[in-house]
């Protein structure tokens, strides 16, 4: 049976669903996470997917939980609900939907396009960014798109379709983003919060060189020893060089607080 203790699933771990636990989390509602077995996370150190390969993540107090899955529902629930009475998140190695009773779905693994997500995965489904269609895939999208519109609600339509580029920061666009040159196996020689200068070393993906294509922050690493497919989004470097690397960004925030909006105003009626 669906009640307000029952949680919130949010399909993905990355920043930007972390920025949506967060909301959520710190206004009391309880949250479970479904992560790959191998995150492609850039941001890790505010991501809670990591919590899939260090067992535990802490993002500015909030504490996600690695909850193995043994295929045994009772069990499951019985471990999920231990870890949220704790006050922690649970996080799961789970591609598709576990077997738990949510009050909404979320799908914030941003893959541009729908994959699986349906209306009928919960009362409420949210999706966000662009591949989604309020009202045919989702009940509500969440806009992504950097700008006056970024977190806003959207209960009919579409998200702005994605460009491609990444959103400019600090002066910098497409060029602030690293991917792998080859495919091979990515080793890094920097740490995320490292600043570094044009030309650097970051590392290498196979026998190809990794180089820092400007001055500025490591603000974000794939995991060490991932296998990366020729222009994988591999590494992010922020030029502006006093940027935390360990706060959840202004984006994240933004559009956690759209689906907190869209959780409440959905169970007060007031949508639309």
């Amino acid at each position: 049976m669906i009640t307000p203790e029952s949680p919130v699933v949010i399909r993905g771990g990355g920043d930007l669903a972390t920025g949506v636990a967060w909301r959520l989390w710190r206004s009391g509602i309880p949250v479970v996470v479904c992560e790959l077995a191998h995150p492609l996370t850039i941001r890790r150190t505010v991501a809670l997917s990591t919590a899939v390969t260090a067992g535990s993540a802490d993002i500015e107090g909030m504490v996600g939980r690695l909850v193995t899955l043994d295929g045994i529902a009772a069990t499951l629930a019985m471990t999920v609900a231990a870890t949220v009475a704790a006050g922690e998140i649970p996080v799961l190695v789970s591609p598709e939907l576990p077997g738990i009773e949510a009050r909404a779905v979320v799908d914030a693994r941003l893959a541009k396009r729908n994959i699986d997500t349906t209306t009928g995965d919960a009362p409420l489904v949210i999706g966000l960014g662009p591949g989604f269609t309020a009202g045919v895939d989702c009940h509500a999208v969440i806009e992504t798109e950097r700008g006056h519109h970024l977190g806003r609600v959207l209960w009919q339509g579409s998200a702005v379709p994605n460009s491609g580029t990444p959103g400019e920061i600090g002066g910098r666009g497409a060029e602030r983003v690293v991917r792998a040159p080859v495919a091979g196996v990515v080793r890094w020689e920097v740490s995320i919060g490292d600043i570094v200068d044009p030309g650097c070393r970051l590392g290498r993906v196979g026998h190809a060189p990794i180089l820092a294509p400007f001055r500025g922050v490591v603000r974000g690493l794939i995991v060490d020893g991932t296998e990366a497919t020729r222009a994988l989004k591999i590494a992010d470097i922020d030029p502006r060089v006093t940027t935390n690397c360990q706060e959840i960004s202004d984006k994240a925030l933004a559009i956690g607080g759209g689906v907190l909006e869209a959780l409440l105003s959905w169970e007060a009626g007031r949508r639309g």
